[in-house]
């Protein structure tokens, strides 16, 4: 069963916070995340991975490389996690 954009929200917020040591808090669903302090390309692929290993995913590189808030995170992991489904 898919998980809700809501859980898949809360648990990209949790792995965002942890890697940028930004109180969860703080993240707003349409926060641009490239304009938080530590947000390099190392610590997003970080961010990526960790995602990708939470839901058993690959997201692809295009997409990676387009992401800039929360909310498209949970947009692309939804996309992903419903075409592996089918």
């Amino acid at each position: 069963m898919t998980p809700s954009a809501s859980e898949v929200r809360s648990t990209v917020t949790g792995i965002v916070a942890r890697e940028l040591g930004t109180p969860a808090e703080t993240l707003t669903p349409d926060l641009d995340l490239r304009t938080l302090q530590g947000a390099d390309s190392m610590k997003v692929l970080v961010m990526i991975s960790r995602i990708e290993r939470t839901y058993d995913i690959e997201i692809e590189d295009e997409d990676v490389f387009s992401l800039a808030s929360v909310n498209d995170v949970v947009r692309v992991v939804l996309a992903t996690l419903v075409a592996t489904t089918v």
